[in-house]
């Protein structure tokens, strides 16, 4: 008998909201139970992927957890959280309380958890996700395609692991400030970006563009992109520092018939949705975790399953999870020399920011590119091109072309050097420009 799955996805929903009505999520939040942390604690009706949910709430306010406490107890969902604002301070601010309780007591909040990743309509941009072998020069190829397409980016992140780049960007029409929703254009914008990521050599090289008007969690679809193109298992995984690699390990515990994974790793903002994300994907449940960070080490453990019920089964299997969670982990790791850029936005500035980068031979790590109020706040980190810390010589030519004060200087030399010994073949986002791009990428007729 054929069944209708969005039928079949219907009385899931219903289900849901049944029982969540049944037994509302509690949401308490507590700043004396703990001397140097805001304590919040979540109980709620279970259902795979909840716990991504409530650490991606957490995660987009800038939280940093320093302790989790993880239970599933057959229907029901327990989690302590211990976080603490970007400066290592309690949370304070009521209306940010406030939005932490409503947020996670909405059905909202769970009700599409494991849907894509939330995909809905948008007037205000359209959505461009890329992806493909990373080189030197392509972020700032890329942009100066869209800046003559006159498509404003107004939003975006570009990360880049194992000789792969991947990206999601917002962009707006020149004219209108709003979404392009012209089909020909759409598809003209789409087929230019493509030639860009495939190169000269015209060579597909896995590269894949979409458009869209859906909105998107962006680090969650970056994660689930780079996953998809398996960028765990290729050929640059062998060139990463040992000291930089995160001790991930895999037991199967019989009697109690769990997975226990335990990783060790350097701290960083975002880590514990970075893991949570990538087992969420892997179709992997979280039972019982338990989290802490202290310092600049973290320590994560959890006891897992996968969604059909069974521990890891082979040891094929366990060095994929093994795999599958250190580029999680490296996926996002901030490498070279942070460089903030805060001004007027306009179209054409991330592409004329890249193009100085690229003349200067940088190459750009890691980017996060924003828009609020009319004002461009983008984040960079940079290295040179050969994969050695940058020049400060190099740096002051920088701000002196873009702007001393539109331009500041974040990292510092420790952490150049430290990013510097992670393979000086990978080439990122940067590298020199050749004038002969625009015909190689069909803007100009040869």
């Amino acid at each position: 008998m054929a069944i209708d799955m969005n039928f079949s996805h219907d009385i899931d929903d219903e289900y849901v909201k049944l029982i969540r009505r049944m037994n509302p999520t509690r949401v308490v939040i507590d700043n004396e139970a703990c001397k140097d942390a805001t304590v919040i604690r979540v109980d709620s009706a279970n259902k795979h992927g909840i716990l991504l949910e409530v650490v991606q709430v957490l995660t987009d306010l800038n939280l940093i957890v320093t302790k989790a406490y993880i239970s599933c107890d057959g229907c029901w969902f327990m989690d302590v959280f211990n976080v603490t604002d970007q400066d290592g301070n309690k949370v304070t601010d009521e209306g940010v309380l406030d939005y932490i309780k409503r947020s996670l007591e909405s059905d909202s909040c769970f009700a599409s958890s494991m849907r894509s990743v939330g995909v809905k309509p948008s007037v205000d941009y359209t959505a461009i996700e890329l992806i493909g072998n990373d080189r030197q020069g392509l972020l700032s190829e890329l942009s100066a395609v869209l800046t003559h397409l006159k498509c404003n980016v107004v939003h975006a992140e570009v990360w880049t692991h194992n000789t792969r780049a991947a990206a999601v960007m917002h962009v707006t029409d020149d004219e209108t400030g709003s979404a392009i929703t012209d089909l020909e254009r759409l598809s003209r914008i789409k087929g230019l970006l493509c030639n860009v990521l495939r190169g000269s050599n015209n060579r597909t090289n896995g590269a894949k563009t979409v458009v869209s008007q859906g909105v998107t969690h962006i680090d969650r679809r970056l994660h689930q992109m780079m996953f998809a193109d398996r960028d765990y298992e290729l050929l640059g995984e062998d060139l990463m520092d040992e000291k930089q690699r995160p001790n991930v390990k895999v037991v199967n515990w019989c009697d109690i018939d769990y997975s226990v994974i335990t990783i060790r790793s350097k701290d960083r903002p975002k880590l514990l949705f970075d893991t949570i994300c990538t087992l969420t994907d892997m179709q992997y449940v979280v039972f019982h975790a338990n989290v802490v960070a202290e310092g600049t080490e973290a320590y994560q453990e959890y006891y897992i399953r996968h969604i059909d019920g069974s521990p890891v089964k082979s040891d094929a299997e366990k060095q994929r999870v093994i795999k599958c969670l250190e580029a999680a982990i490296r996926r996002r790791v901030s490498e070279g020399l942070k460089l903030e850029l805060c001004t007027t936005d306009r179209v054409g500035l991330l592409s004329d920011v890249t193009r100085i980068f690229r003349e200067n031979s940088l190459t750009v790590t890691r980017a996060e590119v924003s828009t609020k109020g009319g004002k461009a706040i983008n984040t960079f980190y940079v290295r040179d091109a050969s994969g050695y810390p940058v020049d400060s010589k190099t740096i002051d030519s920088i701000r002196d072309l873009i702007g001393q004060t539109i331009l500041k200087v974040k990292g510092s030399p420790k952490e150049q050097k430290q990013g510097s010994q992670d393979s000086p073949t990978r080439f990122l986002f940067g590298g020199l420009f050749r004038s002969r791009s625009f015909v190689n990428f069909g803007l100009i007729r040869s």
